[in-house]
């Protein structure tokens, strides 16, 4: 598992993109107006967006609070210290949590069958492959300090113990979070809009003059709001 982890870690970035593009697949439904009647496409809906949101303001406390580099060092595993505050307090990898969530969220919006019967199991199985690799690494450098870290916080299932006291203790940088996600949002956000006006016509009262308009106005918008905290970025007057 290790050496499979080590593997999928050098690659890990072009998965993403991988199952950014499988939400289009055509799939059998998950939800179907034969089980959940006619209004059927709102669960799909609902609970898609609030899984994948949850994912996100997983990774926006996270990174908010105490951010760790998880880009590697040469396509491989690697840090320069154990961090264990934030909410590495609660959960050793809610980076990856929050990914999970998110993936899955979109694959429920999507309702989509395949994405979440095949590939988001898949995906499970490869991020546990990529954390084992990881805390390979982290327990060879770090010894008993990692395997305390370990007996204390779980390895995926956060715990919400002290949560608040974790909250109250510590500054939420903004700007952090807006220049660390903001590539991922701009994606997440376009696929979440596709993913309403193409697979649910029923939100446009199947429109497609509606339909159109919306995506004139909300892609670019996207568009706009990406390219100017881009350019906060590059310019340095946005810091985290």
């Amino acid at each position: 598992m290790v050496t499979i982890g080590n593997f999928f870690f050098k690659y890990r970035n072009l998965l993403f993109i991988f199952l950014y593009l499988a939400l289009f697949i055509p799939s059998p439904d998950i939800f179907t107006p034969e089980i959940f009647g006619e209004n059927y496409y709102w669960w799909p809906i609902i609970i898609g967006l609030v899984v994948t949101v949850s994912g996100q303001a997983i990774r926006g406390a996270t990174i908010g609070l105490a951010y760790i580099i998880r880009g590697g060092k040469d396509k491989k595993v690697y840090a320069e210290k154990l961090v264990t505050e934030g909410i590495f307090n609660h959960c050793r990898n809610p980076l990856y949590v929050g990914n999970i969530l998110m993936l899955l969220g979109v694959g429920i919006l999507s309702n989509s069958l395949i994405y979440v019967g095949i590939l988001i199991p898949l995906f499970l199985f490869i991020y546990q492959a990529i954390v084992l690799a990881e805390e390979n690494f982290l327990r060879n450098k770090f010894g008993a300090q990692f395997d305390a870290y370990c007996q204390r916080v779980n390895r995926w299932i956060p715990s919400l113990k002290g949560i608040s006291k974790t909250f109250e203790g510590m500054h939420f940088n903004a700007n952090r979070w807006i220049l660390k996600e903001y590539n991922t949002q701009f994606v997440w956000l376009v696929g979440i809009t596709l993913i309403l006006l193409f697979k649910y016509p029923q939100l446009t009262n199947s429109s497609e003059e509606t339909r159109n308009s919306l995506l004139y106005v909300i892609l670019p918008a996207l568009l706009v709001i990406y390219l100017f905290v881009k350019y906060l970025k590059k310019t340095g007057k946005m810091v985290a």
